[in-house]
């Protein structure tokens, strides 16, 4: 079955991530796969105008929350993917290319779908039991925001934290309901965020004014 086309649109932000190829692990240590992520950021952030909101990378796929200004996700992705795919294939001197085919792109288009992308992904290393507490994990924008460090590339104005950043990080480390984050894990995996349907009740397994 063919991949729908991207929907290519300026003004709601994207949630985007990607696998290695058989989930195998990334071939070089993290610190310099996370150097090659963030340089390969910082460009497309600048040749392309990719708007960057978040970003966490595992030992074998990230997540990204991004905006396109000029409506060119398609364009952002490919170099970004073909770029940092390259680097990390002669790094590790491998032969095959890094990443699977397929990588998700879903639409927020509204403020709670945004939110629950926002938790879900940096809560991602504390559920693969890399790191106990999301601010704690080293590979990760919010990492940067809640220590007060300098990233590589330019990240949005995440009025999220800066509003809370205590009550932000409370709500970060807080357990979600397993329904719910099954939810938002089936919400990601459509064009636009849409959640998961309760078979006997066919009603949602999170509302669109739930948070996780």
């Amino acid at each position: 079955m063919p991949r729908a086309p991207a929907i290519l649109q300026s003004e709601y932000p994207y949630n985007i991530s990607a696998r290695c190829i058989n989930r195998e692990w990334f071939s070089i240590a993290m610190p310099l796969v996370w150097d090659i992520f963030s340089d390969e950021l910082m460009r497309t952030s600048k040749e392309k105008n990719l708007l960057i909101h978040s970003f966490v990378l595992m030992s074998n796929h990230f997540h990204l929350i991004a905006t396109t200004p000029d409506a060119n996700i398609s364009q952002c992705m490919q170099q970004f993917l073909q770029r940092t795919s390259r680097r990390l294939t002669r790094e590790g001197n491998r032969i095959n290319q890094t990443f699977a085919g397929r990588h998700f792109k879903c639409i927020l288009d509204k403020q709670n779908y945004f939110l629950n992308a926002y938790k879900y992904n940096y809560l991602n290393p504390v559920m693969a039991g890399a790191s106990k507490l999301v601010e704690d994990y080293p590979f990760s924008t919010l990492h940067a925001l809640s220590k007060n460090r300098t990233l590589k590339f330019p990240l949005a104005e995440d009025s999220t934290f800066q509003a809370d950043s205590k009550g932000t990080l409370e709500w970060l480390n807080c357990k979600p309901d397993e329904r719910k984050l099954e939810a938002v894990r089936y919400g990601l995996k459509r064009q636009f965020f849409k959640s998961k349907i309760e078979r006997r009740t066919r009603a949602p397994l999170i509302s669109d004014y739930e948070l996780l």
